[in-house]
């Protein structure tokens, strides 16, 4: 029997989970957390019979404990509360808390020695060498669900990254791929969330629409493979069959294809290494007839050079450009900034960050990057707030 946690388990990713777990006999579900959306925690926690739910919020606490009054779920809730479930012993935790807020949780798991399903890009971003030394310490396991960087693991099959000449990672281009800049100048919110591929959060439909998220994955593909930047290439593909390719130093290129549905690569890392059946579309290639690729454009979406001077300057500029892209997330979806402020936003922010030798260091302390992540956090509000 398999025992299993989901942290971030009302979210799309963590939706996407329950949704593979639970039929299954052979696992067992240890913890469950989430936000504000108690009512739903509660049911899952319910229908899959968890040790224990714990909602982020203290505030929150009350109403979970009544949801789950005689059901034998153990209640908590607080922030410290999701770092102490990752303590309960479990063989696979999924890691899908958005944010900065998935570090510890995923650290402290890492620290068990556990298999971690990551789909919480953040952490790799921000500290990326400190969780990849955590688990190399504990001998745990980390397991990429991000579709691109599933993609690129499932096309490695084992192979040595040491043999990869290039990686390719796909983008959608989000809702806004054809629009002038004029027009993104004037993107509302209900238009920037309106994904034309994937169904996902609010949060992360944004990131999609700014190419912040694929940002994040160009560096995440550095930390998790440990490819030099200049090898890792952004494609545009409308279609979302493409994920990832990888190309080898003989020549050949593979490509990881499936439908744009998050159930396949949390389904690969949940049955890793073996593969069973998931329950996703299979593709038809002969109906969808072609696939299109094309550059991306780094003027309308500035996003991408900034990950790329992140990677260049190294040490905690990661843990800045995810601290100032989430303030500036934020002052968005509050209609305080226009679409494009975002990246002026982050750009500064790290301009700022660059004159400071305390943000040249590694991110090897934990301490150091949670400094940078708030003295990131205060610039980016300044800003917004002059």
């Amino acid at each position: 029997m398999r025992r299993i946690s989901i942290f971030g388990a009302t979210g799309s990713i963590g939706e996407s989970t329950f949704d593979l777990v639970r039929h299954r006999e052979d696992i067992r579900t240890v913890a469950l957390t989430g936000g504000r959306n108690v009512a739903r925690l509660a049911q899952m926690a319910r229908e899959l019979r968890a040790e224990v739910a714990v909602t982020a919020y203290d505030e929150c606490l009350p109403e979970l404990r009544e949801a789950l009054a005689g059901s034998g779920v153990d209640a908590a809730g607080g922030r410290e509360a999701i770092v102490e479930a990752a303590d309960r012993p479990a063989d696979w935790i999924m890691s899908a808390i958005v944010g900065a807020a998935g570090l510890l949780p995923g650290l402290r798991a890492l620290r068990h020695g556990t298999t971690l399903a990551l789909a919480n890009k953040e952490s790799l971003v921000t500290a990326g060498p400190l969780l990849m030394a955590t688990a190399a310490a504990s001998g745990a396991t980390i397991l990429p669900v991000d579709s691109e960087h599933s993609g690129i693991f499932q096309c490695l099959a084992g192979s040595s990254s040491s043999g990869i000449e290039r990686a390719i990672i796909t983008a959608s281009g989000g809702p806004f791929r054809e629009w002038t800049a004029e027009r993104m100048a004037n993107a509302t919110l209900a238009e920037a969330v309106a994904h034309p591929s994937w169904a996902m959060g609010q949060r992360i439909s944004i990131d999609s629409a700014s190419m912040f998220n694929k940002a994040l994955e160009v560096i995440e593909t550095r930390e998790f493979f440990d490819i030099e930047p200049a090898r890792i290439e952004v494609l545009v593909h409308p279609q979302s069959i493409v994920h990832a390719m990888v190309g080898f130093a003989d020549g050949g290129l593979l490509a990881h294809l499936g439908p744009a549905d998050m159930r396949h690569a949390i389904g690969f890392a949940l049955n890793w290494p073996d593969r069973r059946h998931v329950p996703v579309d299979r593709l038809d290639l002969a109906r969808i007839g072609a696939l299109e690729f094309r550059a991306p454009d780094d003027m309308r979406f500035p996003a991408l050079r900034l990950a790329r001077e992140v990677m260049d300057m190294r040490g905690l500029h990661g843990a800045v450009l995810n601290a100032a892209k989430e303030i500036a997330l934020d002052h968005f979806i509050a209609g305080r900034i226009a679409f494009p402020h975002m990246a002026v936003m982050v750009e500064k922010t790290l301009q700022q960050a660059a004159g400071d030798p305390f943000f040249g260091q590694p991110a090897t302390r934990l301490e150091d990057i949670e400094e940078a992540d708030a003295r990131a956090r205060r610039w980016a509000t300044t800003q917004a707030e002059g």
